[in-house]
């Protein structure tokens, strides 16, 4: 959209487990460059890197967007679950199916995704700073804490900024609803459904008790019980 916008100029990605104001105090972190153009992410590498700001570049450009995007819904479970004092064995199970959701997503919509690209820091290393030190998480808990609505914690909380992780729920449900998918995203759907429809918070576990287990053709020398 953005390249669209600037009349076809090629735009880039970059994603990471790199939270600004760690960065501005220059501890060490990775991110990752989504750049088909190999020549252009060589630059874009020198142009960012640091002693402090590893980068690693990659070419499957939409995958890294992607992380970006998914990786926010989970957040929000996962403020859900800080909010109802599960603990953290209940937070580390709605990343790792989290994590199951926002590839499968990927390999459903999106051509040519290369899952190596969720091992990345565009992948799981933001998916856990997101779910452990992110807005997303943090009004997400507040939400649960305070019996208020999303709007009203965004102004209190965020000091003009808004949540990415409901929004972006909003419009991954429209999109598994044109396919009749919601059934096997339970996660996505959930927080959907907490977020818009009115689904008490203390649901998000129930719903995932029949969470697919093979989201991922299993190996045959692998198989699980």
């Amino acid at each position: 959209m953005i390249s669209s916008y600037l009349g076809g100029v090629n735009c880039h990605v970059l994603m990471g487990a790199n939270l600004a104001p760690e960065v501005a105090a220059e501890k060490f972190c990775e991110t990752t460059i989504g750049c088909k153009d190999k020549a252009k992410g060589i630059l874009l590498k020198k142009l960012f890197e640091a002693d402090y700001f590893r980068v690693v570049v990659v070419e499957d450009e939409n995958t890294v967007e992607l992380c970006g995007a998914l990786k926010n819904i989970v957040a929000v479970g996962a403020g859900i679950i800080d909010g109802l004092k599960l603990g953290d064995n209940t937070k580390a199970a709605i990343i790792r199916l989290g994590l199951m959701e926002m590839v499968s997503f990927a390999e459903t919509f999106y051509k040519n995704v290369d899952k190596a690209t969720f091992l990345e820091s565009c992948g799981v290393a933001d998916l856990i700073t997101t779910c452990y030190g992110g807005r997303n998480r943090r009004v997400s808990e507040a939400f649960v804490l305070t019996g208020k609505t999303i709007e009203e914690l965004e102004k209190e909380m965020l000091n003009g900024q808004k949540l990415q992780g409901p929004q972006t729920a909003f419009e991954v449900h429209q999109m598994l609803k044109e396919k009749n998918l919601t059934d096997q995203y339970p996660l996505f759907t959930a927080i959907y459904n907490i977020c818009y429809e009115g689904l008490s918070a203390t649901k998000l576990i129930e719903s995932l008790h029949d969470h697919p287990e093979h989201m991922f053709e299993p190996k045959k020398s692998g198989a699980r019980l």
